[in-house]
């Protein structure tokens, strides 16, 4: 099993940035994918989360109204579009993948495999 987190860069403030997370080796109807996000010396934070089999999406505060969450079912690749983006979005960003049962969607913990995670920069 593997997750592959890519598409981090450098972006201006107000850039765009499409992140990718490819999944193998999962049966992912099982599965929701999500993306959380580590800022120096911060905790990690939820960005976002999807349920591959009721194509549900979930987002935190950071993200609503700015990302959006699209998937390729054929590609096993879920992307997160990040739309008008802020220095205060830099961080290394993870994509994750596990069972969380309802009300843990936003837990780290409720994941139990990760990706090797993506720089993003915003500079101001």
């Amino acid at each position: 099993v593997q997750l592959q987190a890519s598409g981090g860069g450098l972006v201006q403030s107000e850039g765009s940035l499409r992140l990718s997370c490819k999944v193998s080796g999962l049966k992912l109807d099982n599965y929701a994918i999500a993306w959380f996000r580590q800022a120096p010396g911060k905790e990690r934070e939820f960005v976002a989360a999807f349920r591959w089999m009721s194509k549900y999406s979930y987002f935190g505060e950071a993200a609503k109204d700015r990302f959006t969450i699209s998937r390729d079912a054929a590609k096993e690749m879920l992307h997160l579009q990040m739309n008008n983006l802020k220095p205060e979005d830099t961080a290394v960003y993870y994509c994750a993948s596990g069972r969380p049962p309802l009300g843990s969607i936003r837990t780290a913990s409720a994941f139990n495999l990760w990706g090797q995670g993506t720089q993003v920069t915003v500079s101001s």
